[in-house]
């Protein structure tokens, strides 16, 4: 058994839940992929044929917004639930060039089952639940599936570099979620909780923006930056 398998995400009723309320659980979503649009127009929107490697593809949502600017793309969706798998065919069923495959991180670790390289890697909340070890190796790995000038875009939540910053960062998550609550008149107090829901729950082991930016520097990578943060959320990457 894989760690995936024993994670909460390997239950498909976990699974469902997360997608079903991501646009409560997650600060300023439809802002992060409107950035990650922004930067495929700004980086690799130049009418050459481009191949795309979504890791942990959730339900497709990356893959669907960069499709929306370029749909000649061939993408490679990867993700160890058969569920959100199933569920990423259904939301791109009207677009072409597109192959699933079923696999943790781990198995991307361990095995050779990519089978080319590819100009631009996206991942969203799924790299923090690998150690810094593994992120480092993880890295390594995509770093070598890029192609030359190739880019790689994270979207996660990172780890606070002290106690007081992380205190009020989830203290901004708490009002967000709050404000979306009321925004959809949603009732009930079922998401109070998902701030300490995310702190307890083991599968997650986020690791500093700045220690990730420098394993990414260590691997190879050039033009590292942070691109977007807002509290633990960050979106962040690097060219090959």
């Amino acid at each position: 058994m894989t760690e995936f398998d024993a994670s909460r995400w390997a239950n498909a009723e976990f699974a469902r839940e997360y997608r079903d309320n991501a646009e409560v659980y997650i600060i300023e979503r439809r802002r992060l992929l409107a950035i990650l649009q922004s930067f495929y127009i700004n980086f690799l929107n130049d009418g050459r044929h481009k191949a795309m490697l979504d890791l942990g593809c959730g339900d497709g949502i990356l893959t669907h917004e960069i499709l929306k600017i370029d749909k000649s793309i061939s993408v490679i969706l990867v993700d160890g639930s058969e569920d959100m798998l199933t569920n990423a065919r259904e939301r791109l069923n009207a677009f072409k060039n597109l192959h699933y495959i079923r696999a943790s991180f781990q198995d991307i670790l361990e095995n050779e089952l990519l089978g080319r390289n590819f100009d631009f890697v996206v991942s969203s909340f799924a790299i923090h639940h690998l150690t810094m070890d593994e992120k480092q190796s993880l890295f390594n790995k995509i770093y070598a599936y890029l192609n030359p000038a190739g880019f790689f875009v994270n979207i996660d939540v990172v780890l606070s570099p002290t106690d007081a910053l992380e205190q009020w960062y989830l203290s901004l998550w708490r009002e967000w979620i709050e404000e979306k609550k009321l925004s959809l008149h949603i009732q009930g107090n079922y998401y109070d909780a998902i701030a300490r829901r995310y702190k307890d729950n083991t599968d997650n082991k986020p690791d500093t923006l700045n220690d990730q930016l420098n394993a990414l520097k260590s691997v190879g990578f050039k033009n590292i930056d942070c691109f977007y943060k807002y509290g633990i959320f960050a979106m962040y990457g690097g060219k090959k």
